[in-house]
């Protein structure tokens, strides 16, 4: 008998230490584009000749006071659960440190960057999973309470990954914190599941990402070519996208001869340099396949990025 508890304890023991050791996401919080819009914290952007309206956080912090208070609750319930959390407003003040360099960043050809606002927030921030808060306060005679919606979204994708929302008690506490804590303590252990699940699922398949081949009209050749080996350009291409992903997950959506479209392409979350894991975004994976077409074929092509998880690659020059 002394011998089956101890071995059930060694299991137990292992199985906590693993649990422990395991990597989790990294995660910032944000207002809801619903909030920020009802607020009247929004602000415009030239997209392309568009104009685009995205959240302005910045205003949003300055001059709301609800605002910090309920990211620093939620980050202090985040942290008790120990995941890993990033500050919205110190990552806008790393941004408009960026901000001047950026502003003089220009191509080859004169044209300057074009990123909405939120795209260079991810970029800075570097966070797997943004959690988007919308809330609203209900009074009801002397008891107030708070209806909120929590939406984890994932930062590549922007695919909604996990959810929580509902209604606190009624209170006669006027703290909004208080309130907060009351709506959302019931439902944040399930939410965190489901992040982590989310985060499990691509430590072991790998991070989705789209990749879009182009080609120059001044390129002397296209992605049916067969002169640079053994079978056309786009299928060579494909073999190394096979190569390079997680269990060779990846779907070709669309195949020209001057564009390939890859979705659901799973690239791995980490990788190995100098005996060091680090993180690997779409950007640094679709470089490896500029390289390779570079070194292997003679291949120059221009990398070009959409937010975190869409790259393009322009083939035929830089």
């Amino acid at each position: 008998m002394k011998k089956i508890i101890l071995g059930i304890f060694a299991v137990f023991l292992t199985a906590s230490t693993v649990f422990g050791q395991a990597k989790k996401p990294t995660i910032m919080i944000v207002p809801s584009d619903n909030w920020c819009n009802s607020n009247g914290f929004m602000m415009e952007f030239d997209n392309e000749g568009k104009v685009t309206k995205v959240p302005d956080y910045k205003k949003a912090l300055q001059e709301n006071s609800d605002l910090l208070l309920v990211i620093s609750k939620i980050n202090e319930l985040m942290a008790d659960r120990g995941f890993p959390l990033k500050n919205l407003e110190s990552t806008l003040k790393s941004l408009e440190s960026d901000a001047a360099e950026d502003a003089m960043l220009t191509s080859k050809e004169g044209g300057e960057l074009n990123e909405s606002p939120i795209d260079k927030l991810k970029k800075v921030a570097k966070a797997d999973i943004w959690l988007q808060m919308t809330w609203s306060v209900n009074t009801v005679g002397p008891k107030k309470s708070i209806t909120f919606n929590l939406q984890g979204l994932d930062a590549y994708t922007d695919k909604q990954i996990a959810g929580a929302s509902g209604t606190g008690e009624p209170s006669f506490t006027a703290e909004l914190p208080v309130l907060l804590e009351e709506a959302v303590l019931s439902h944040l252990d399930n939410f965190n599941v489901q992040l982590q699940n989310h985060f499990d699922d691509m430590f072991a398949n790998g991070r989705e990402i789209v990749l879009r081949i182009m080609t120059w009209d001044t390129w002397d050749y296209d992605l049916e070519t067969d002169e640079f080996g053994d079978d056309e350009l786009g299928i060579l291409i494909e073999d190394w996208i096979g190569s390079n992903t997680v269990n060779n997950r990846f779907s070709t959506t669309t195949a020209t001869a001057n564009m390939m479209l890859f979705e659901q392409v799973r690239i791995p979350l980490y990788y190995e340099r100098n005996g060091q894991q680090r993180a690997l975004d779409a950007r640094g994976w679709a470089n490896g396949l500029k390289k390779y077409l570079k070194n292997t074929y003679q291949i120059e092509a221009k990398l070009m990025m959409k937010g975190l998880g869409q790259a393009q690659l322009v083939i035929g020059g830089k």
